[in-house]
């Protein structure tokens, strides 16, 4: 008879096939249709947006399992992330998937003197987020199941129809085809140098939206401390679900100062990029909804520590952009949250979410169920490989 293998050959067999032993990335230039203006163009401190740049990781285990994740950056820097990944990555070769903890700490160690957040935090993203998609596909989960789901599905609002950019019956007119779409809520984008704009566009929305649909505003940092005071409280007799970036990312005590006087809701913290300093506003009470980025934070390890320190600290939840991941992110969250909808990601992925009734739907896919398509290859313009070649 064959001698039975000991539990300690069993696990060593198991843990054998979840070695990494492939690793693949790609920068996709996504290029918008239009170009995209906020306030931060029109008080000429940035030119309109024209493209995106995503890094993409792609992995794969020695039992044939496979990740995909990615972070992406707008206007600059998607080389950078791109370079500072291609150093780095060479260290997941080998290592046991199922680590990640281990694994984001590793590859922060090994770009440490960059620091530990933007760019270099980043670029470990992808990664991140890469190998949580396999973790979750091992288990035949959708990630949200894996993390442990609240619920199956999120409140939903959308962005890209508000900018300001748009002409305000095309804005009307994209809010009216939101709704309709399924999607329970409209952002525009205040800021505008002119106040008498801003106060015009969001009469108009708001009277076209009426009480029923939750209605935002989002001056991207764009205000000084006594003009968000003033339009702030202007802004109270519509009923806004919340004024997002009314200051400078970093200034929390003028944030904490606005979310103490006014009655509408303070959201921030998209433009921030680690744990690190979304709890410096945390601690001065700076925002009543916190918005971190899962790829500016460094992926979903770390987005996972600060979602646990919100939910201590009463806060709510409206992950910005990249609903791919943030919608499961979002519906592992404990209270209420929001997920913002961008179609602007659709030409990279061959899936699409779904919007109902107000809600985002959490997709029955295993892992983040998205993969690339032929489109996001095309559009490819620097890879990187290591390890086993891959039959990407």
């Amino acid at each position: 008879m064959p001698l039975l293998a000991s539990p300690l050959e069993d696990f060593e067999r198991i843990t054998a096939g979840s070695r990494i032993e492939w690793v693949k990335l790609s920068s996709v230039t996504l290029p918008l249709a239009v170009p995209v203006s906020d306030a931060k163009v029109f008080t000429g401190r940035q030119r309109p947006m024209t493209e995106v740049i995503f890094l993409f990781t792609e992995l794969r285990t020695a039992d044939g399992g496979e990740g995909i994740g990615f972070s992406y950056s707008k206007r600059a820097g998607g080389p950078g992330q791109f370079a500072h990944a291609r150093e780095i990555a060479g260290e997941l070769l080998g290592e046991d998937a199922n680590d990640i903890q281990r694994l984001w700490t590793k590859l922060a160690w090994a770009g440490a003197s960059v620091g530990r957040s933007g760019l270099a935090i980043q670029a470990i993203a992808s990664m991140d987020i890469a190998l949580w998609d396999l973790k979750a596909k091992r288990a035949n989960l959708p990630l949200a199941k894996l993390l442990g789901a609240h619920r199956d599905s999120v409140r939903c609002y959308n962005t890209s129809g508000g900018f300001l950019h748009t002409p305000l019956e095309q804005v009307l007119d994209n809010a009216d085809a939101t709704v309709a779409n399924g999607i329970g809520g409209i952002k525009i984008k205040v800021g505008h140098p002119d106040a008498k704009v801003d106060l015009a566009r969001v009469a108009a929305v708001h009277e076209r939206l009426g009480d029923s649909v939750p209605l935002m505003v989002d001056a991207n940092q764009q205000w000084d401390r006594a003009t968000a005071q003033r339009m702030g409280r202007i802004f109270e007799a519509y009923n806004l679900a919340w004024i997002e970036e009314p200051l400078d990312a970093y200034d929390a005590e003028g944030h904490a100062a606005l979310a103490a006087s006014l009655d509408t809701p303070i959201a921030t913290g998209e433009m921030l990029a680690s744990v690190a300093e979304h709890a410096a506003l945390i601690r001065h009470k700076a925002a009543d909804i916190i918005q971190p980025d899962a790829p500016r934070i460094g992926g979903i390890t770390q987005f996972l520590k600060l979602a646990a320190l919100a939910d201590h600290n009463g806060l709510d939840l409206a992950p910005h952009f990249a609903m791919e991941i943030h919608l499961h992110l979002a519906a592992a969250y404990p209270r209420e949250p929001w997920v913002e909808h961008f179609d602007w990601l659709e030409p990279l992925f061959n899936e699409r979410l779904e919007t109902k009734a107000g809600r985002m739907l959490v997709p029955n896919r295993p892992g983040l169920g998205i993969t690339l398509t032929d489109q996001a290859r095309a559009w490819t313009t620097a890879t990187a490989e290591f390890g086993t070649p891959g039959r990407a």
